[in-house]
């Protein structure tokens, strides 16, 4: 039965307990209306530890000026529900003051320089600041030895890896990969908030992906194919941020370079903004 905890003291406890067993622990932290990507990261978190906690907190420092915070969707008992199905032990459900003690506006953040400005950080100025600032709380409350992040989160994913190396938290970083609707769509939260009509387009998000791929791979410049892109796009009734080629760590790749690439798209589709990624490689 999973132990749902909302006082500090009590997820010590009972960490610090485990590890006086030599367990070790895993950690999956979420903001909360959880789907089967967020339980699969439980599972792949399991496989590497024998205890595991998931963290359910709707982080205010991550979201800016007119984002969704106030309706991000909140639900704590299916939450607990689906987590205890997935075979988690432990559902951390910290309240604001515990997690800023001193309110979001006066809490000590954390930056990651350079992976934090592009992309997502050029379009969502301190998005990645808010991100590090809780993940490095959460990392200090749960003491982790293993942490499971998805990928379809992509360039989140670099900036946790940043900031485990740099502050040298003694953390193993799993990478979970991305869950799939039968039509494609990357699994997330936010698809709800789209309507019918929406719905049947969003799943357009990663075919022109795969098109970027293809056309990659075909030997096509990255100018043409991050236009077409965008073209593709727009063209479907998205809203794009940015339809981009990178390398795996974000740099502009040389057209024809052999080596591994990952295409990202950010848009929104009416209200709603949809992020989604897709790795491949370049061969010789």
């Amino acid at each position: 039965m999973i132990e749902t905890i909302t006082q500090l003291a009590r997820l010590r406890a009972a960490v610090a307990a485990w590890k006086r067993e030599g367990l070790r622990v895993g950690f999956v932290p979420t903001m909360g209306n959880l789907h089967a990507g967020h339980h699969s990261l439980v599972a792949l978190a399991r496989s590497r530890a024998d205890r595991v906690v998931a963290s359910v907190f709707v982080n205010p420092t991550q979201f800016g000026p007119g984002e969704d915070y106030s309706r991000y969707p909140r639900t704590p008992e299916a939450d607990a529900a689906g987590l205890q199905a997935a075979g988690c032990d432990v559902l951390w459900l910290p309240d604001l003051t515990t997690m800023y003690p001193f309110g979001p506006a006066a809490a000590a953040r954390i930056h990651v320089p350079g992976l934090s400005q592009v992309l997502e950080g050029a379009h969502r100025p301190g998005h990645f600041d808010g991100v590090c600032t809780v993940v490095a709380r959460l990392f200090q409350q749960v003491q982790p030895d293993v942490a499971a992040f998805g990928r379809k989160d992509y360039q989140q994913l670099l900036v946790v890896r940043r900031l485990v190396a740099d502050l040298a938290f003694p953390i193993e970083l799993l990478a979970g990969e991305i869950l799939r609707e039968d039509d494609g769509l990357a699994m997330s939260s936010r698809n709800q908030y789209l309507s019918p009509d929406e719905r049947a387009t969003a799943p357009e998000l990663h075919r022109v992906l795969l098109r970027m791929r293809t056309m990659t791979q075909d030997g096509a410049p990255r100018a043409q194919v991050e236009a077409e892109a965008q073209t593709g796009l727009h063209a479907a009734g998205f809203v794009p941020d940015y339809a981009v080629l990178r390398t795996p760590e974000l740099q502009e790749p040389a057209d024809g370079q052999p080596g591994p690439r990952v295409a990202l798209i950010a848009a929104r589709l009416g209200k709603t903004r949809l992020i989604d990624n897709l790795e491949f490689a370049l061969a010789d």
